[in-house]
């Protein structure tokens, strides 16, 4: 069976950078942290003040009230996010086969904050049970999917991915496989994410996962960096539009990609921790890379998973040198973690986002926030601290790694009829 081809074309997203793409890449490329204090509840209690929240968000700039009271915040980020991408996509709804396009759609943790919300209310009227009736609706994780489904009236498969950092990466790969196998011809696929509540900034405090650097927020997410200390967590949605060569072609549709290859690995180790030699991570590039049909040394540009944790960072780097071997000095690479902040479940879907713009603009976002390198860290790697280079990038891989060991990488590559 000959596979087909899947391309990008259309990509949205809304996060701490900005609010669409365009604001977002002008952000990152001029090397802006999206991080400062928490304004959606009082952190003053927490080990943590800060985050990479989405700024001056407004439901009702883009929901009439009475929808947005209806949906989580994770999910008006995930229509938010579709809705760019679709009109960015330039898609004829009066021309596709909807029974042919579907939704595969992430998110790490769902409705955390209506899950906080429902619970709290519960116990302060002495255990009544007076539940919203969109409590169950709002808070499950694959409810976002089913909203873009219905909203564009795309029949085909529809369903949620969630394995925590990796959730919207495995998404994207799902959809990549149906429409290459000829089972779908469109996918909107992605993830969102709302989990800067009180509940997962406690939790993950209590992990010991996220910084506390409250002191200077704007440089706490330090990737590869001696005084890291966690990661920032942020919130958002991103989504892009993946859909099958020919039939893209056949409506002259605009290319940003193609979407070459994904790989898919576990670490079987810690339920947290990654393997200390990255052999899950290794595992997973190198299937990314021989699914794509390329060599090691094909690939220009490698948007790491790069959280700023003390032993991801480290182990991830032994794999990129695990895979690319003396390639891996040529390679740029970066984290935009450290403009961004973790995703957590989206975050996959919008590093994918930015590997297609590095090839599409051939610029490598930088990591910002470096200091001194850890000793630990190779420091012949090419991390692209602080600035933005020109390079051009003909193809591009993006890792997401996540609790469980889940890891997921993407490749994409310069579009070539």
């Amino acid at each position: 069976m000959e596979l087909k081809r899947v391309v990008v074309t259309g990509m949205g997203t809304i996060n701490a950078l900005g609010h669409n793409l365009t604001e977002t890449w002008d952000n990152m490329i001029k090397g802006v942290s999206g991080a400062g204090p928490i304004t959606s509840f009082d952190a003053s209690k927490f080990k943590t003040h800060f985050a990479c929240e989405v700024k001056n968000y407004d439901p009702l700039k883009y929901f009439k009230k009475p929808v947005a009271r209806k949906m989580d915040k994770f999910t008006q980020f995930a229509l938010i996010a579709a809705d760019e991408a679709v009109n960015d996509a330039g898609l004829d709804f009066d021309a596709i086969d909807k029974d042919r396009a579907g939704v595969i759609w992430a998110s790490g943790i769902g409705g955390l904050q209506t899950f906080k919300d429902e619970i709290t209310d519960y116990v302060q009227n002495d255990f009544t049970p007076h539940f919203n009736p969109f409590f169950i609706p709002k808070m499950i994780a694959d409810i976002a999917a089913g909203h873009i489904s219905i909203k564009y009236d795309f029949r085909g498969p529809n369903y949620a991915t969630v394995s925590a950092c990796a959730s919207s990466s495995h998404a994207l790969i799902d959809a990549y496989n149906y429409i290459r196998l000829g089972k779908a011809d469109i996918f909107i696929s992605g993830g969102s994410e709302h989990a800067v509540t009180e509940a997962g900034v406690g939790g993950f405090n209590a992990m010991r996962a996220i910084s506390t650097r409250n002191d200077d927020p704007k440089t706490a997410s330090r990737p590869f960096d001696i005084g890291r200390d966690g990661f920032v967590m942020g919130d958002g949605g991103a989504a892009l539009v993946l859909e099958e060569y020919e039939h893209a072609i056949k409506r002259g549709a605009k290319i940003y990609a193609e979407f070459a290859g994904g790989g898919m690995s576990a670490d079987a180790h810690h339920i947290t921790a990654p393997h200390p030699e990255g052999r899950g991570a290794t595992v997973v590039m190198k299937n990314a890379v021989d699914d794509a049909n390329l060599k090691p040394q094909d690939i220009d540009y490698v948007n790491l998973h790069g959280t700023s944790t003390g032993l991801g960072d480290i182990a991830e780097t032994k794999a990129v040198l695990n895979v690319f071997g003396d390639h891996a000095y040529n390679l740029s690479i970066s984290s935009t973690k450290s403009m961004t902040g973790h995703l957590l479940g989206a975050t996959g879907a919008l590093e994918a986002i930015v590997s297609v713009m590095a090839i599409t603009h051939g610029q490598i976002p930088p990591t910002i926030n470096h200091f001194e390198l850890d000793p630990k860290i190779d420091s012949k790697l090419d991390f692209t601290f602080n600035k933005t280079k020109k390079r051009d990038v003909k193809a591009a891989l993006s890792n997401t790694f996540g609790f469980g060991g889940h890891n997921a990488s993407l490749v994409f590559k310069k579009f070539e009829k």
